[in-house]
């Protein structure tokens, strides 16, 4: 990680001293272990603050849209993602983007380490590549990456950057789709399912964190905030209201959610939003044979039409 950090520090040196970009958008030390925060470096001495760890979870896309300078960005494979659909969606103009791919093994989910240790206060971490070396005030312990990963990083097919202006690093190996968590979701009757999804919206607060995290959700006005005419109630004891929330917004990302479980992580409250999301990636997988963000050509999965699409799904 070190390596990749200062690869990360004298590329985004190079290009702001040169002025090919006006501004790096990447991530710096947070102020506790296992933090990071995004961070906008707009000086080569600002660009010395860069780093990269295995706690770089946001989506650094979301920093992207209707900039009018030109933008570096330090970028994962599913932040590459999903800067292949804005710029498609016309948010993202490419010329004015300098993309530094930087392939990813795996982000790490903080609950799980916290569980790991049983809610000790944790002082100080190191990551050694396989393994992170948790300290507390009286405690030490040695957790495997591979045991306290985000669940969307498990099943990450694009750990490499899609497309790259320049890529820092080694590639890493990609994974098998995988999608066992969905079709044992499948495979529960209705009333199961239901059952399920009302336990899940039940935990609900409509903080909308799922929404501000999604570097796909952009509309300037989203139908939950509406006044005139009120889609949806706005009080999260409505378990079918939250319900309806999750639904549209999972709808309104068919075909175009890369699954960097961004959503996921941000909820406060634990749902399992990734049950949605990736029963619709899924989904729109199989029926048109799409992925959202892998390559810059292929037109959006539901603007296109074809004789020999599926239509079981009309009434």
């Amino acid at each position: 990680m070190e390596k990749l950090t200062q690869q990360i520090r004298e590329t985004a040196k190079k290009l702001l001293a040169e002025k090919k970009v006006d501004l790096v958008v990447g991530f710096a030390q947070g102020s506790l272990p296992l933090r990071s925060t995004p961070y906008f470096a707009r000086t080569p001495e600002q660009a010395e603050n860069l780093i990269w760890s295995s706690t770089c979870e946001n989506n650094l896309a979301n920093y992207l849209r209707k900039r009018g300078e030109k933008v570096a960005v330090i970028a994962k494979g599913c932040d590459v993602r999903a800067i292949v659909g804005l710029i498609k969606e016309g948010q993202i103009v490419k010329e004015n983007l300098y993309i530094i791919g930087v392939p990813c093994a795996g982000m790490i989910d903080r609950k799980q380490i916290n569980a790991a240790v049983e809610g000790k206060e944790i002082l100080a971490a190191s990551d050694n590549g396989s393994e992170i070396l948790l300290k507390g005030k009286d405690f030490e312990k040695t957790v495997a990456k591979q045991d306290v990963m985000f669940g969307s990083c498990k099943t990450c097919q694009y750990n490499n950057p899609v497309i790259f202006d320049e890529l820092l690093g080694e590639k890493v190996a990609a994974r098998e789709a995988n999608y066992a968590d969905i079709e044992a979701f499948e495979a529960l009757s209705d009333e199961e399912r239901r059952a399920f999804i009302a336990k899940e919206m039940s935990k609900c607060i409509r903080c909308y964190a799922c929404r501000q995290a999604c570097p796909m959700c952009y509309c300037s006005e989203c139908f939950v905030d509406c006044n005139t005419p009120a889609w949806i109630g706005k009080s999260a004891k409505s378990i079918d209201d939250n319900a309806l929330f999750q639904a549209v917004r999972v709808f309104h990302l068919a075909g175009r959610c890369v699954d960097c479980g961004a959503c996921e992580r941000a909820c406060p409250m634990g749902i399992k939003l990734s049950l949605l999301t990736r029963k619709m990636v899924k989904d729109v997988k199989e029926l048109f044979g799409a992925e959202a963000g892998v390559n810059l050509e292929d037109p959006p999965a539901l603007n296109t039409f074809k004789f020999e699409d599926k239509e079981d799904f009309l009434l």
